[in-house]
């Protein structure tokens, strides 16, 4: 029963998520780490497991994935997992879309993990760079013309894409919304193509449209329904020195059954004896989705373009050796510099046949 008081029965640290004197912490918790839960403190590593059937953890390099989009202009990107809510796929553009897309099944969400360019849309040009979040409205017509080859993790929700509502911290935290990028109208003029074709992206789709004239010809726009960018780098970190905060205080934006948050650089917990690593965990009413687009732990790089998820249900988290170098090393860290996107989804994601043969686990 859900109560104000928690109970605490046995062996249990003082504080949450510190002072664990040789225990592993466990969390089982509800609704994404805001309903009711319960620490566990264990003598092992609930992690050191070997799995075996469909619900396993999945790790994943995205260069070694290969989108269709990555050698052929009419390619386009590849679905790495999916459910009734969402889609997640990866993009690897070299060249400019020769054609216009428009996603008609839902808004659609893009990062920029590296490359550059300009993506072409309806409301108007928006320039790209490393660390950008691009989002496309729900049947919006848009075309990206790379200027280098550029990787984008893409999140089509069937429901639409909100800014979280403000908490105790106000409207600014965890971003501020004036620091978005929000595009100009400037209609582009046909270039003497015979045809114009605008791919809709949708289940069982295909369908093209073919227009005589180019479709991005908006002159002008007003409403609260529109594209727009934000860099990471723009991102307000809520941080606290005495205990490592949940997932959900990292929040970006979400829709019905799908939460997209970032964990960027902020400095390290100060107090002694906190646990700066996240806690054990099997989350489990979402599944989970990190994508590692740079930085470090406590000195040791993070492979940049991992991805990993982890289906609910099943524990995960930081091995125990990376814990152990994180206590040992406390003096000398005073921030951490992990740059990685995180998805989480209420409904269990199918992967895609592509991402379980280049599964890591199985190799």
């Amino acid at each position: 029963m859900e109560s104000f008081i928690h109970l605490r029965k046995g062996k249990t640290p003082r504080r949450v998520h510190a002072d664990l004197d040789g225990l592993k912490d466990d969390e089982l918790g509800r609704g994404g780490f805001t309903g009711r839960t319960a620490n566990m403190y264990r003598r092992h590593d609930p992690t050191a497991y070997r799995a075996v059937g469909p619900l396993r953890p999945v790790d994943v390099l995205a260069d070694q994935l290969k989108p269709s989009d990555a050698t052929d202009a009419n390619g386009g990107p590849l679905l790495m997992f999916s459910n009734a809510d969402c889609r997640v796929l990866l993009s690897r553009r070299g060249e400019a879309m020769p054609y216009y897309a428009r996603h008609v099944d839902g808004d659609l969400l893009c990062f920029v993990h590296s490359g550059g360019g300009l993506l072409e849309t309806e409301f108007g040009p928006l320039r790209y760079r490393p660390g950008d979040w691009i989002y496309v409205p729900k049947a919006c017509t848009w075309r990206q013309v790379p200027d280098a080859e550029t990787t984008m993790l893409m999140i089509e929700a069937t429901d639409e894409f909100r800014v979280p509502p403000p908490g105790t911290l106000g409207r600014h935290f965890p971003f501020d919304p004036s620091q978005a990028v929000i595009p100009d109208p400037d209609p582009i003029d046909e270039d003497g193509r015979d045809q114009y074709d605008v791919r809709l992206i949708h289940e069982g789709g295909p369908t093209t449209l073919y227009y005589q004239h180019n479709p991005l010809d908006v002159e002008g726009w007003r409403g609260d329904n529109f594209a727009f960018s934000f860099n990471i780098s723009d991102y307000n970190v809520v941080t606290s020195d005495s205990v490592h905060l949940p997932p959900t205080v990292h929040l970006f934006m979400q829709a019905t059954g799908v939460y997209v948050m970032n964990f960027l650089p902020k400095p390290a917990e100060g107090t002694p004896g906190t646990e700066r690593t996240p806690w054990y965990h099997r989350n489990v009413d979402y599944d989970e989705i990190a994508f590692f687009h740079g930085g470090s732990l406590y000195g040791i790089p993070m492979p940049p373009g991992l991805i990993s998820h982890a289906p609910q249900g099943v524990h995960h988290g930081a091995p125990e050796k990376a814990r152990e170098r994180a206590r040992r090393k406390f003096d000398d860290y005073t921030r951490v510099d992990w740059q990685v996107i995180a998805i989480d989804t209420r409904r269990r994601l199918t992967p895609s046949p592509e991402i379980l043969a280049n599964d890591l686990g199985q190799h």
